[in-house]
């Protein structure tokens, strides 16, 4: 007698779930941008919307920051000093070696080497304050009460964003050297803290 063979195994044409290329994200928001989500009938569409909106415009991202490099890992470097005042008038000579005396450029820039990093910044936000993407700050950590003129590295729910911070009607407010970017308000529910304040600002001379 013939055995039946069963008609189960293999894949059947056009059956399971179709393939597509998208993926699915998560991602934190601070609480002022969360409150209007939550009040959207659509999340998802609008999220989407925000997003296409921005690739059409290509979006300048905010400053962030990039590498992070501790002061103490950067090697000691001496160059020569000249103690005069360099002006916009005649020339000076400064090929007289014999003038000139030795500084160490990290306790230059670094006074507190041993809570200072350098950071590549990303975006430009800040460039009313003189700090352009690409650009090196030197971020002293110890100091984390920076005046309202000073630039500060601030952490904002988990992410980091260089902004001047000020104090308004008992709110704090994250402030951009920009007039294309807005403002943010920090909230009670936003996990919110200084993380330091720029000392020095290193960047190429641009023509």
């Amino acid at each position: 007698m013939e055995e039946k063979k069963g008609n189960r195994g293999g894949a059947r044409k056009g059956a399971g779930r179709p393939r597509t290329d998208s993926k699915i994200y998560s991602f934190r928001a601070p609480g002022y941008m969360a409150r209007h989500i939550d009040s959207l009938e659509n999340k998802t569409d609008f999220i989407k919307d925000c997003i296409d909106w921005g690739m059409m415009h290509q979006a300048e991202p905010p400053v962030s920051m990039g590498e992070v490099i501790p002061a103490s890992h950067v090697k000691e470097m001496a160059l020569p000093y000249f103690d005069i005042s360099v002006v916009a008038g005649f020339p000076v000579p400064l090929d007289n070696d014999e003038k000139s005396q030795d500084i160490d450029m990290l306790r230059l820039l670094c006074p507190h080497p041993e809570s200072s990093y350098l950071i590549r910044v990303n975006g430009n936000s800040m460039i009313d304050a003189g700090v352009m993407s690409g650009d090196i700050v030197i971020v002293d950590k110890s100091n984390r009460n920076p005046s309202a003129k000073e630039i500060a590295v601030c952490e904002l729910n988990g992410e980091y964003t260089l902004k001047h911070f000020i104090e308004e009607d008992g709110a704090g407010w994250l402030v951009p050297a920009n007039p294309d970017f807005p403002r943010i308000q920090i909230s009670s529910e936003d996990n919110f803290s200084v993380w330091g304040t720029v000392t020095y600002i290193i960047h190429k001379a641009r023509p």
